[in-house]
Formats: structure tokens, C-alpha cells, sequence
């Protein structure tokens, strides 16, 4: 994490924590679903970072430990739309992570 509480790695772990709804979206999320993801170790599962809005595209709903994407072209990549207004994209769900505890 960096000063901000913001992941700097691009790619990181989060739990979604929240829905967002919007009756009016850019052409490009249209039937996308937005979920509210925040950061956390992945070893404890601890929160550690801020909470930011994030395109699904795996299924994924509040509870679940995802994989996220936090980089604008490889966001536009995985939803095939160069012009999209998007930075942040959940790209899997996580079943399970190991490792070394600190």
C-alpha cells in the first residue's frame, strides 16, 4: 500500500463489500454490474485499502474474495471496448490462497 491506502500493485486481491446501481451508465457498461471492492491482505484477509468501484465480470457479489484488475488499458482489454471509461475490472473469483503467514 502506498500513502493513500491504495494498492500499488496493479493487480490485487479484494473482497467485494458492496452493490453500486445506476439508472443512466455509459453505452459500454450497459448490463455490466458494478460492485464495491476493497483491498485486503491476502493472507489474513484484513482490510487494506480503500474501498474503490470496480466492472464484474466473473459473477461475483458482496462476500466474495476476488482477483482485480486496476489499470485502465488492461481493463478496456478484458471488456473489449477500447473507448470505455473504465480503470477497474474484477477478473476472478479466488477460491483459496496459501502461503507463509508473517
Amino acid at each position: 500500500m502506498d500513502f493513500s491506502g491504495k494498492p500499488k500493485n496493479r493487480m490485487y486481491i479484494a473482497e467485494v463489500v458492496g452493490n453500486v446501481w445506476g439508472t443512466t451508465k455509459h453505452p459500454s457498461l450497459e448490463g455490466k454490474t458494478m460492485l464495491l471492492v476493497r483491498a485486503i491482505d491476502p493472507i489474513t484477509e484484513k482490510p487494506a485499502g480503500e474501498i474503490l468501484m470496480a466492472v464484474d465480470t466473473v459473477g461475483a457479489g458482496p462476500g466474495s474474495i476476488v482477483l482485480v484488475v486496476d489499470e485502465g488499458s488492461s481493463a478496456r482489454q478484458m471488456l473489449k471496448d477500447p473507448k470505455a471509461p473504465v480503470r477497474t475490472v474484477i477478473c476472478g473469483i479466488v477460491d483459496r490462497v496459501t502461503g507463509v503467514r508473517p
